[in-house]
């Protein structure tokens, strides 16, 4: 350094003076010192460890209990030759990789954790500066600090000259802290204004920043409901998937030839078959990989929209949020100082004229602050003024003062009590009631003041005011708020969230801030008096919104308070100084602008800092929620028949009626492929907690009809005489339209693109059935006339006992807007003879239905006869099946009086009609069934579209099919 004295840069003193007085410290450390700390280990170097091993993630991921039961019934059936057995194979792969890449990632988010971002440092050693690499520093190094540089370690100030450094991503104080020697400064902190030095006393892991790190670096998963009560349900099979698998394998045996012949017989390869195809029923391994596909599908909608997602259930979790924790600086604020406005006071008119001049100097003056910066937009500089006199501002003394040689005499601003003193909130003077009233409303007062006397040399020595200082200006200063933050606010108020503000400001200023963004507060709670029993500060949160003068640790117990209270809580921030609070809350929110700490901690990243990206991220995890829990019914309805027919097959020794590759019809046609697109459909449904009871109230019930159904069915079918293949090709058809069925209720309110879904699954059912191949692959034959009627009768009561399974599961359970009444037509402006015949028509399109579908059915299964004409009939009763089974699915939407049921329910009429037409017309006999098919299906178009029932509809876009929850 030169030694020249400028403004804003002053020169290296030959004796630095510490608190610690060293020999080192005069001329910095020596080679050979610092060798010897490098040595030592002693350096700023921080190589922290990973968050989590790659083996790990690994080890999680594949080597789970589930997965070892999947993969080695996968194996076991590749050794025993049945390879056309093992396609459930493939969802355990997907799950598990699906798994491995969203842990990854979250690990080299975590991995990537810098406060740092300075790589570069500048350090006073054997008497000269020397830049050096950050990791470098070593203990006891002698820091040069200037303006715009980052603290490379913790340190101790040796000197300093107007000496402010920025803290806040830190400890959330926004304003600059001024630095005097002895005090300390801290790592990752920036220096805003003047200059000095300082000896590094923490260096490395030791580091206040590092600290921060290795604490949030700390791995643990977002909270999922979803995810968690798949779990819990994978648990529950857990226990009883030995003693059931035991259970069925035993069974399988006796039923195959008996322990003393089984295994010379090779029947034993058929029995381990059959018991790895009760087994892998069990595992609802596709719910798995559902939740998984949707949670990313969700983060690549918001991704679209500037959001990014760290962790895939992340998406989920924001849905379920019931309070919102926000820090103010950089969040609700975009963390810089705006001016406001310049308030003359009574008396001063004429010397306010020079004042624009003087502020635009301030503005623009080498040193100045981020406070004296903001109003150059108002003040831009002009001809450029002579400076004869400065003493710099000071955070100590919060005053500065010049003298110009033209306008004569000296200018102070500052705040205004420490220029004036008590006139300052004295509301008897002009002075005191402008300071007052401004200061009330949030806002930051400086006062611009006038002396007629320059200054001397002696007072800028002893930094001293002059005489006769005469107020100017009340100066006014707010903080920058963003623009959305309001609106956005005042969505989640529509949604029941409360709102948090907690910030390291004053708490005046704060509430200010929160008023400005609409809230309702009047003022802030000082963080200072904070119980510290963690049940009382609950009660605080509880009772208070705003909060300032917050430390990081606090910020990190007052979200823990929260969740002891049973809320679930999202905190929002930027600097390092939430980096805790983040990681404790069930969802942290960053901005892209904030420290590396705080976006790797984060769930989610809002990329382009706008807060009106909340309510798309609400949306999108109600959505997944609601789709999720539809699809998830579908899932847990397999688990709990197929868990009951093991245990009862078991118990009643008798053999499992299915191969595991027919299982992977039902289980892809009825389950999986429509459970895709029905997890990606929009759906706006408000999260209500409970997500597995609701779910499990439908499964159960309905599994247990299915299992009871199936037993029924293979009673009947050896009663019958049937044998193997035609017991197993017949109990795949009852699975196959009972599956059908269930996933067209669970779809309702059905909609054209939830029609085309469920009815493409029938076609490819048929498909299976019908293309020759397909049925050698699957085997399956012709279940001959007797068993086929047989199975049409059990298939149908199936279907009636489930229709009321729901019916009773959407009164009782889905309370919360699953019953919907179309808006234009209310129960009370209803003629009740309207409602009465509306509620007629809609049983009996029920019980047109439930005849079509049995009539097609029993069609449909004469397809094995090689005659060509039979063949095409029998695809005739497929269509009349799947129109019967659409027909039940819209019906209840008729009794609502939706427009779009009626609209719909007619078309699948009429196309019954007209394929019934055909069987009666080609056939080579009359058809009873396919004429009262007919009669029945014209009956309830005409009824349908016939006075008084037609004003009983809404119209076709106003449906309630529109509203209804799953």
């Amino acid at each position: 350094m030169d030694g020249r004295t400028t403004l804003g840069q002053w020169p290296v003193p030959p004796i630095l003076k510490s608190v610690d007085t060293t020999a080192a410290v005069a001329t910095g450390l020596t080679s050979a010192e610092v060798a010897d700390r490098v040595a030592a280990g002693t350096t700023n170097a921080f190589a922290p460890d990973t968050s989590r091993s790659a083996w790990s993630i690994v080890r999680a991921n594949v080597f789970t209990l589930f997965n070892g039961i999947v993969f080695a019934c996968f194996f076991v059936l590749f050794l025993v030759g049945r390879w056309q057995d093992a396609l459930f194979g493939l969802a355990a792969f997907a799950n598990a990789i699906i798994g491995c890449v969203q842990e990854f990632r979250a690990k080299r988010a975590l991995d990537r954790l810098a406060l740092m971002n300075v790589p570069r440092a500048l350090v006073f050693r054997e008497g000269s500066e020397e830049e050096v690499a950050s990791a470098d520093v070593v203990l006891d190094d002698v820091l040069v600090l200037r303006a715009g540089e980052q603290v490379p370690a913790d340190a101790v100030i040796l000197t300093a000259h107007g000496l402010q450094i920025d803290e806040s991503m830190l400890t959330g104080e926004s304003d600059p802290v001024e630095k005097l020697p002895g005090d300390d400064a801290l790592s990752g902190a920036i220096v805003v204004a003047g200059e000095g030095m300082a000896r590094a006393t923490r260096v490395g892991a030791e580091s206040y920043a590092n600290r921060f790190a290795g604490e949030a670096r700390r791995f643990s998963l977002v909270s999922s409901e979803l995810r968690s009560s798949v779990d819990r349900v994978l648990k529950w099979v857990s226990w009883i998937i030995g003693p059931v698998g035991l259970l069925v394998l035993n069974a399988q045996i006796i039923v195959t030839g008996g322990y003393s012949t089984v295994f010379s017989s090779g029947a034993w390869v058929q029995a381990v078959v059959n018991t790895i195809a009760a087994l892998t029923a069990m595992i609802p391994l596709g719910l798995v990989l559902m939740t998984s596909i949707a949670f990313a599908v969700g983060a690549s909608r918001l991704a679209r929209r500037q959001v990014l997602v760290n962790e895939l259930p992340a998406v989920e979790g924001l849905a379920r949020v019931d309070v919102v924790c926000l820090d103010k600086t950089g969040t609700l604020t975009v963390g810089e100082i705006a001016f406001d406005a310049a308030h003359t006071l009574p008396g001063a008119e004429s010397a306010a004229q020079d004042a624009a001049v003087v502020l635009a100097w301030y503005a623009d003056s080498p040193d100045a602050n981020a406070t004296a910066r903001s109003m150059a937009v108002e003040y831009p500089v002009g001809e450029p003024l002579v400076v004869a006199g400065y003493v710099p501002f000071s955070s100590a003394r919060k005053w500065s003062a010049v003298s110009f040689a033209e306008p004569a005499g000296t200018w102070v601003m500052g705040a205004p009590e420490m220029v004036f003193g008590d006139r300052a909130t004295d509301t008897g003077e002009a002075l005191g009631r402008t300071v007052t009233a401004l200061a009330e409303s949030g806002r930051r007062t400086l006062v611009l003041g006038r002396s007629e006397q320059p200054l001397t040399a002696e007072d800028i020595e002893a930094e001293r005011l002059p005489v006769g200082v005469s107020p100017v200006l009340v100066l006014t200063f707010r903080e920058q708020v963003r623009a959305d933050a309001a609106q956005t606010l005042e969505y989640f108020a529509r949604q029941d969230v409360g709102i948090r503000i907690i910030s390291g400001d004053n708490p005046r200023t704060v509430a200010a801030i929160a008023r400005e963004v609409g809230l309702d507060v009047a003022e802030g709670f000082d963080a200072r008096s904070l119980p510290e029993d963690d049940a009382e500060l609950a009660d605080v949160l509880d009772r208070h919104a705003v909060f300032g003068r917050v430390t990081p640790e606090q910020k990190k117990r007052m979200v823990t308070a929260l969740q002891s209270h049973g809320h679930t809580v999202a905190m929002t921030g930027d600097g390092v100084n939430d980096a805790l609070a983040i990681k404790a809350a069930d969802i942290g929110i960053a901005m892209n602008s904030g420290s590396p700490a705080t976006k790797a901690v984060a769930r989610l990243v809002l990329l382009d800092g706008q807060f009106s990206h909340l309510p798309d991220v609400v949306a999108e995890g109600r959505q997944v929620i609601a789709n999720i829990e539809r699809v998830s019914m579908l899932f847990l309805n397999k688990t709990v028949y197929a868990t009951l027919l093991a245990i009862i097959f078991g118990v009643l020794v008798l053999e499992f009626p299915f191969l595991p590759r027919q299982l992977s019809i039902t289980d892809g046609l009825t389950i999986g492929i429509p459970a895709f697109f029905l997890a990606l459909m929009p759906n706006a449904a408000r999260y209500v907690p409970g997500f597995l009871r609701r779910s499990l109230s439908f499964a159960v019930p309905s599994g247990i009809v299915v299992a009871l159904g199936l037993t029924w069915y293979s009673f009947v079918a050896r009663g019958l005489g049937a044998h193997q293949d035609q017991l197993r090709t017949g109990a795949t058809v009852i699975l196959a339209v009972v599956g059908i069925w269930v996933l067209a209720v669970l779809a309702r309110p059905l909609n054209r693109f939830k029609v085309l879904v469920v009815g493409a699954m029938f076609v490819l059912l048929i498909a299976v059935f019908s293309i020759p191949l397909a049925r050698r692959f699957f085997v399956l034959v012709d279940p001959g006339e007797e068993l086929a009627v047989a199975l049409t009768g059990i298939t149908v009561l199936m279907v009636v006992a489930i229709e009321v399974v729901r019916s009773v599961h959407r009164r009782f359970v889905l309370h919360d807007g699953a019953r919907q009444t179309n808006p234009r037509i209310s129960a009370a402006s209803t003629p009740r003879i309207v409602s009465i015949v509306t509620t007629a028509v809609a049983a009996l399109a029920y019980v047109s239905g439930v005849l079509a579908t049995g009539f097609g059915i029993v069609v449909f299964l004469g397809r094995y006869d090689p005659d060509v004409s039979t063949s095409a009939f029998s695809l005739s009763g497929a269509a009349i099946a799947l129109f019967g089974l659409l027909v039940l699915a819209v019906a209840a939407g008729v009794r609502r009086g939706s427009g779009l049921s009626r609209l719909m329910i007619t078309i699948f009429l009429g196309l019954l009609i007209a394929v019934s037409a055909s069987v009666l017309i080609f056939g080579d006999r009359w058809d009873w069934g396919a004429a009262v098919a007919m009669a029945g299906a014209a009956g309830v178009i005409t009824l349908l579209w016939t006075p008084p029932v037609t004003r009983g509809f809404g119209p076709i876009r106003e449906s309630s099919m529109g509203t209804a929850r799953t």
